[in-house]
């Protein structure tokens, strides 16, 4: 989690002034849901509601926040001053320069790695799966008992997730063995991620439990978002087999060595 012995984090008041600031965006979806709900660490250089540059850190990626600025240098200035992250997501004009900056500043080489953005504007393509079914309040037990790989990156709390947000899986011999779920809900939008255990892939749960989680996004109201690193081949087609459209793409900046 993110840290700062010269910013204090802000309080809930100022995260929601701070997301009124940044604007509901698909490509900042999973951080407006944290600013509003206060799931998450927000730091700012300035006012929340004027900042100059800000970085929020989600409960569910920990050490990768997302920077917000018109000005490399300004994300700069607050993330030398913060702690305990590993990388940031930031808008493709705004990596180079702050690239360039961290390996002057500190001597560290920077890798970057594209974030891939798709929206669902038109209706999902329908797969089914005998396996496959939308999971409800009465399924806490089952996703409890899930190993970690399906549990990891979902809310803190469980019986919230299921009760306000979208979850799909499949059950093999009692087992969740595959997820899908809305990471975030905002006004308009819905990021919605998948995963499936090694061993039951390439049978297509992920495709038809992610398109369970959508025809219900989209039937009340929101826009389907998804985002995937760039090499993640799986999580692409995917996508792509539901109809989702490559619409933006983010950089992970990613200071190595030191």
């Amino acid at each position: 989690m993110l840290h700062s012995t010269t910013h204090e984090p802000l309080g809930l008041d100022a995260c929601r002034l701070l997301a009124g600031a940044l604007g509901e965006r698909p490509t900042n979806a999973l951080a407006i849901h944290g600013l509003r709900a206060g799931a998450c660490r927000a730091y700012v250089l300035g006012k929340p509601a004027s900042p100059r540059a800000a970085l929020v850190e989600v409960e569910i990626l920990p050490g990768e926040p997302q920077g917000f600025a018109a000005d490399p240098a300004d994300l700069w200035q607050l993330l030398r001053d913060v702690e305990g992250w590993d990388c940031v997501e930031v808008a493709p004009e705004l990596a180079d320069g702050l690239g360039r900056l961290i390996v002057h500043e500190t001597g560290r080489t920077v890798r970057f790695y594209d974030d891939v953005g798709f929206l669902l504007e038109r209706p999902v393509a329908s797969f089914a799966h005998p396996a496959v079914r939308l999971l409800g309040v009465g399924d806490r037990a089952l996703l409890e008992a899930a190993p970690e790989e399906l549990r990891s990156g979902r809310p803190p709390d469980l019986g919230e997730l299921l009760a306000t947000g979208v979850v799909a899986g499949a059950i093999v011999d009692g087992r969740l063995v595959s997820r899908a779920y809305t990471q975030s809900l905002t006004g308009r939008y819905a990021d919605v991620a998948v995963h499936t255990l090694e061993a039951w892939r390439k049978r297509g749960f992920a495709t038809a439990a992610a398109s369970l989680v959508a025809q219900r996004v989209q039937e009340a109201g929101h826009i389907p978002v998804w985002s995937t690193g760039e090499d993640n081949h799986a999580s692409l087609r995917v996508a792509q087999k539901l109809g989702f459209v490559e619409a933006y793409r983010l950089v992970y900046v990613i200071p190595l060595g030191g």
